[in-house]
């Protein structure tokens, strides 16, 4: 009998120690699979970079694949825009924004933000609610909360929740946290984006968006192809002209020139004045031989258009006379990822190293 005793109890220690080395395997696995599953969901991130134009798109994009690969039930992300709390991205039912966007004033929020720290608050019974809601039981019974920061900097916060209670008691925090940094490290690698979208202005006299416009707003048509023809042009004798004649010719000459311009190409070609006397166009999934062919017989219709001379009331002139625009093209081609802001300044450098008599369509 002692002898069965002795055997059952060493059995019993085999399949304990059995099963503490398969737990540990399972955790160890489990490890490595959070540890994938962070490293994939940051690919996806960085992807999101690249095939989505706008800053809110981006954002949007990035939460929706938080949401998928983490199970969470509500993810919000919101940022502070300098004047007040914007909701950059959510799946929550409107009418419930207001009080989303509005957690930075929460006391149970307060000292997150200023430790840095995520807070965690769950219920514990059914019919109890969340200290930040107001005028909701059913959605959400737990929930974590992120500030985030940039360089120290606070910018705003992403909040996920459940419609479980205590549904974030196991969850692996380490993962989460890594999930927070590539959310800030994505919004801050958008942000100069964000500031190009908005500083884009309107020309007084072509009544053309400035550059700034091809590298926010203009990419999300210009992206829509594989590849597109970028195009810059440059009235070489503009400053000619506003020293023979006056700048209020030369003026007109700009207008005139846009005008033609912008009734000749479609709505989905990209026109703006780059700078001073120079003009970018961007021909929307056209390839380079085409344009260079409409180019062509752009250059050689505006080229025949006389603009009369603006007399000013000081001038001793009787007679008016009549200036044509000179212009110099060059075309590349821009392939969709590549940073287009290197295209133009390519095209820039060649328009500004030029002849200063050269009139010419050329291809680099």
């Amino acid at each position: 009998m002692a002898y069965i005793i002795i055997v059952l109890v060493i059995i019993i220690i085999v399949l304990m120690v059995y099963n503490i080395l398969i737990y540990k395997r399972i955790r160890n696995f489990d490890n490595i699979n959070q540890e994938i599953t962070g490293l994939k969901v940051l690919q996806d991130f960085m992807n999101t970079i690249g095939n989505y134009s706008t800053v809110e798109e981006k954002i949007e994009k990035i939460n929706e694949i938080v949401i998928e690969k983490y199970g969470i039930k509500y993810s919000t992300i919101v940022m502070f825009d300098g004047t007040e709390y914007v909701i950059k991205a959510t799946n929550v039912q409107q009418q419930h924004w207001e009080a989303l966007r509005n957690l930075h004033n929460q006391d149970i929020f307060k000292d997150s933000i200023q430790t840095a720290s995520t807070k965690y608050v769950t219920v514990n019974q059914e019919g109890e609610r969340l200290p930040y809601q107001t005028m909701e039981f059913g959605r959400a019974k737990s929930a974590m909360f992120f500030p985030l920061y940039i360089d120290n900097i606070y910018i705003g916060y992403w909040i996920i929740e459940s419609g479980e209670p205590h549904a974030f008691d196991k969850i692996d925090t380490t993962i989460l946290e890594v999930v927070k940094e590539n959310i800030v490290s994505v919004y801050k690698t958008v942000s100069y984006q964000n500031t190009v979208e908005n500083i884009a202005r309107k020309d007084k006299f072509s009544e053309l968006n400035s550059a700034e416009y091809i590298y926010g707003k203009g990419k999300q048509i210009i992206d829509k192809y594989e590849t597109s023809t970028v195009c810059m042009f440059k009235i070489i004798n503009l400053e000619e002209i506003n020293k023979k004649y006056n700048r209020e010719t030369g003026n007109e000459i700009i207008t005139e020139v846009s005008s033609y311009i912008k009734e000749s190409i479609s709505l989905e070609y990209i026109f703006v004045r780059y700078m001073g006397p120079k003009f970018a166009i961007v021909f929307s999934g056209i390839d380079l031989q085409s344009v260079a062919e409409f180019v062509q017989d752009l250059k050689n219709n505006i080229e025949d258009i006389e603009i009369e001379e603006v007399l000013l009331k000081e001038s001793k002139k009787k007679k008016k006379q009549y200036v044509s625009a000179k212009l110099n093209f060059v075309l590349t081609t821009y392939y969709k990822g590549t940073a287009i802001e290197n295209v133009t300044k390519k095209l820039e450098e060649y328009l500004d190293n030029a002849d200063k008599n050269e009139s010419d369509i050329n291809n680099i």
